[in-house]
């Protein structure tokens, strides 16, 4: 394995860290921020996408999605192993979501509502309704990856541009589906809360599963072909 392979499972751990940190501050009982809002857990997402990505930038470009590293190969931009930056993306998500439950463990304990500990570790729709949900996913990704690719040959490229379209994202576009926008920041964390030990924890909504992770594959591909299409 190389240091490319291995920070993208670091870097996707500590972006799932933050994220998942913040939605178990703002969602679990008794925590310092619940109740913060929405506001806190988009530039929570930010952040951590900031933080994670100026860590495994100089390693391994910082992909942290699957949905990045079919959109940079569609592109013509990323020439590596999509199979095992993919690979390490979930896993590492499976670790940082395992860190948050520890971290946060008497809140869980504490905390009586299912759904509120199920959205610690992955999305679930506002309202439920499946193409719709499905269009929210596509849309975002397709700006998150669309917007990549062009800060990528820019004069602003770098950790902070992303992290910042991953707030406007989460502010704008997110209220919908809560913004996976990343197949492995869904289906790692999601797995994680079917294997560890959660008090009182419900199913952890495998019908729902499959448009958080489809979804943003679909939006890359729109957004890489654009991207061809106009440069």
């Amino acid at each position: 394995m190389g240091n490319d392979i291995l920070f993208e499972f670091i870097g996707t751990a500590i972006l799932i860290l933050f994220g998942g940190g913040v939605c178990a501050n703002v969602s679990l009982k008794n925590t310092k921020g619940n109740s913060a809002g929405w506001v806190l857990i988009s530039f929570g997402w930010g952040l951590g996408v900031f933080v994670a990505a100026f860590i495994a930038a100089p390693f391994s470009g910082a992909h942290l999605n699957p949905a990045v590293t079919v959109g940079l190969a569609l592109a013509g931009k990323f020439q590596g192993s999509i199979i095992g930056y993919c690979i390490a993306q979930l896993l590492g998500a499976m670790l940082g979501a395992a860190l948050v439950y520890i971290m946060y463990l008497p809140h869980f304990n504490a905390e009586k509502n299912p759904n509120a500990k199920l959205g610690v570790f992955c999305t679930g729709p506002a309202l439920k309704s499946l193409f719709p949900n499905f269009m929210s996913e596509v849309i975002g990704t397709f700006v998150l990856i669309f917007g990549i690719l062009f800060a990528a040959g820019s004069e602003i490229a770098g950790p902070l541009p992303v992290g910042l379209l991953i707030v406007a994202i989460g502010m704008s576009l997110g209220g919908t589906t809560g913004y996976a926008i990343n197949p492995a920041r869904d289906l790692g964390p999601r797995i994680a809360h079917f294997l560890l030990p959660i008090k009182d924890k419900r199913d952890s909504d495998w019908g729902y599963s499959w448009i958080p992770v489809v979804a943003p594959i679909v939006g890359s591909i729109l957004a890489a072909l654009s991207y061809v299409a106009i440069v």
